[in-house]
């Protein structure tokens, strides 16, 4: 099975060259999409003869994410997974998610959650309001939604290569479910960003990424 790694970077020049290399130590195919960034990731990517896409405008995550599809799609790959570009996605189980795409699931999720326990903070409040909608959408249950740690097989990698107007990745996975695609989670451990700053960090972004995510699991997908 031929593998891909799909990185979506912004403003990532403290992690991604670490990163990168902790994944070819794994002798997994990578690209790297930069998203415009501001800082020095362009430089990094270019000095160390990682491989990578730069894109002249800032298009967000899951426009950038799509490039990656479309890039597996067209160089054939059976398996995509998308980790993110800040190091808290532990590549170590990458393994441990494509050997659910050989057993035959199309859309594979590293979950936090599936053994432990979720926490009462305001963003994981925000994932059980996801979590409800989801399931009463599709009458299936996910532990943690969010996740941006997730991987394609060929159906659904032809599937978004082709079409993906979903936000992010809980209308993404509602999707899915709705066209009856075998969709499971894994356990996985994350790390804490060591540099830079999250998405999520402001309160504002995240309340409006939460609304704009049930807006579209519940009216559109």
């Amino acid at each position: 099975m031929r593998v891909l790694i799909i990185i979506p970077a912004f403003n990532e020049s403290e992690n991604i060259c670490e990163l990168a290399r902790e994944i070819e130590a794994l002798d997994y195919d990578y690209i790297i999409i930069n998203d415009c960034s501001t800082d020095l990731t362009a430089k990094i990517l270019d000095d160390n003869n990682l491989n990578h896409i730069d894109l002249p405008i800032n298009l967000g995550l899951a426009a950038v994410t799509q490039v990656g599809f479309n890039y597996a799609n067209d160089k054939n790959y059976d398996c995509a997974i998308v980790i993110d570009g800040d190091g808290q996605h532990p590549p170590k189980y990458i393994e441990k998610v494509v050997l659910k795409i050989t057993e035959g699931y199309d859309y594979v999720i590293g979950s936090r959650f599936l053994e432990k326990k979720k926490n009462w903070s305001m963003r994981m409040i925000g994932s059980r309001l996801i979590s409800f909608a989801i399931r009463l959408k599709t009458r299936r249950r996910f532990t943690d939604p969010t996740s941006g740690m997730r991987a394609t097989g060929r159906n659904t990698l032809m599937e978004f290569s082709k079409s993906m107007n979903f936000i992010a990745e809980p209308d993404a996975l509602t999707y899915l479910l709705k066209k009856k695609l075998r969709v499971c989670e894994v356990q996985v451990d994350m790390n804490e960003r060591d540099e830079g700053e999250s998405y999520f960090s402001n309160p504002f972004k995240s309340i409006k990424f939460m609304f704009n995510i049930l807006m579209s699991i519940i009216f559109i997908q």
